[in-house]
């Protein structure tokens, strides 16, 4: 199984929170793989840059490094638009990064893992975990 790393998740691993990273540690483990989107490493890099955390900066290059991100393709695109015009009609939209995210986990059969399934439940064909143990 793959697993994509929503920007909460990779959060939660750089503060070392909820044992979301020894969650992670043990899917590794067990032979399933992680990946960070391209969309949730601009969004964890943005702020990162933005506060200054230099000493997280490095962890998360190093976790980017160990995991690896991957490009969006047009199919993805494809599937993204079409996720957004569904939202869109239901009135059900979401911000554009997630809904990117989201088809690139539909379209690759990636499970997505974020602490906001609450919020990404509104997509049908979405894999979805919370790693987060308070909310278990």
């Amino acid at each position: 199984m793959t697993y994509a790393l929503d920007a909460n998740t990779i959060s939660y691993i750089l503060r070392n929170e909820g044992g979301v990273k020894e969650r992670w540690r043990q899917e590794e483990v067990s032979g399933n793989k992680s990946i960070i989107p391209l969309i949730a490493y601009y969004e964890v890099k943005r702020g990162l840059l933005a506060k200054g955390a230099t000493t997280k900066l490095r962890y998360f290059d190093e976790l980017c490094d160990v995991l690896g991100t991957n490009v969006m393709t047009i199919s993805e695109i494809n599937t993204a638009s079409k996720i957004y015009s569904n939202l869109m009609n239901q009135g059900l939209l979401i911000d554009d990064a997630d809904i990117l995210i989201a088809a690139q986990c539909i379209e690759n059969g990636y499970t997505l893992v974020t602490g906001n399934t609450r919020h990404f439940e509104r997509i049908d064909g979405l894999k979805l975990v919370d790693w987060y143990e308070a909310v278990k």
